[in-house]
């Protein structure tokens, strides 16, 4: 499969009229929220009623170009998420599927009301039943293991707990809304297969072509600001060493794992099917093994690159 990602720098409503339609699969965004941040060559700083229309703009093209099985998801701030919800069901009648919640432990500070503490991503599909949806990439670890239960992990559900790219985050890059792998990486994974098209239209500092480049997907990305898409171009130039965070719940031991033959395979395959992309959390779900079974025979180390299942049996 010879594989694409291109970031573009140009605006998002030009740079998708260029699109065909029904192109690609998933379209996945952060767009400004219009809280006057800002990003190098402009502030998210419209009156209210422009920002409503530059919304329904770039929204209609996105439509355009999902294929009819095809995904949108969008992250938005508290302000506008009503606004833009109407806009999709209502003018755009696109499908809604699911309100989630990032909440992240850390955020504003607030003195006068409650400090924030989660943003929100608003999924709608084109097709109210056929869409792509691959619960299985996407699951987590049971609390508890029972034979009769899917081994493969429970639905993530609509909240998400993914910690900020804190400015000390040895992973953040210069720019001032970036957010975690791990979330697009759950987007990715649910909503497209290998080698089908994702679309950005407000790439930032490049985490969703990042997430597509390592997962086997296509991918374009746009943005108005050439630092952002310089930036873009030497993330995807780095070394990959696993995506920058990941749901703590993937690092969680089921309990009742006590027959030993059961507990080495389920172990081998929960590193491939929950900790693919992430080697560094790999050991320490090892170490947890250990703590909680003790003297298991868990006879392999956790590898520092992202491997499959098959290289991590061959090991044995």
């Amino acid at each position: 499969m010879d594989q694409r990602i291109v970031p573009i720098c140009g605006d998002a409503i030009e740079e998708l009229q260029k699109l065909p339609d029904e192109c690609a699969r998933l379209v996945v965004t952060d767009p400004p929220y219009n809280l006057n941040k800002d990003y190098g060559v402009n502030r998210d700083s419209l009156e209210f009623d422009e920002y409503l229309e530059f919304s329904r703009a770039w929204l209609r093209e996105a439509k355009r170009v999902l294929t009819r099985d095809g995904s949108l998801y969008v992250f938005m701030g508290m302000r506008f998420i009503s606004y833009l919800y109407a806009i999709l069901e209502r003018e755009l009648g696109l499908t809604f599927n699911s309100w989630i919640t990032w909440h992240y432990t850390q955020g504003i500070g607030k003195t006068r009301g409650f400090s924030p503490r989660h943003d929100d991503i608003l999924f709608f599909t084109k097709d109210p039943k056929r869409f792509v949806f691959n619960l299985d990439a996407v699951r987590v670890p049971q609390k508890y293991y029972r034979s009769i239960n899917n081994m493969r992990g429970a639905n993530p559900g609509n909240v998400w707990e993914f910690s900020h790219m804190h400015y000390c985050n040895q992973n953040r890059w210069n720019h001032p809304t970036q957010k975690p792998e791990g979330l697009y990486e759950r987007i990715v994974l649910a909503s497209t297969n290998e080698g089908d098209l994702v679309v950005d239209p407000f790439v930032g500092s490049g985490t969703a072509l990042r997430v597509c480049q390592q997962t086997k997907r296509n991918a374009i990305g746009f943005d108005v600001n050439p630092e952002y898409i310089k930036m873009t171009h030497e993330r995807l130039a780095e070394k990959f060493c696993g995506f920058d965070s990941v749901d703590e719940r993937m690092k969680r031991v089921p309990r009742d794992l006590n027959d030993a033959k059961i507990r080495s395979e389920y172990v081998r395959r929960h590193i491939e099917w929950f900790l693919k992309f992430h080697p560094d959390a790999t050991n320490e779900f090892l170490q947890n093994v250990k703590q909680t079974y003790g003297d298991c025979d868990v006879c392999f180390t956790a590898p520092t690159t992202p491997r499959t299942l098959f290289d991590l049996t061959a090991a044995q």
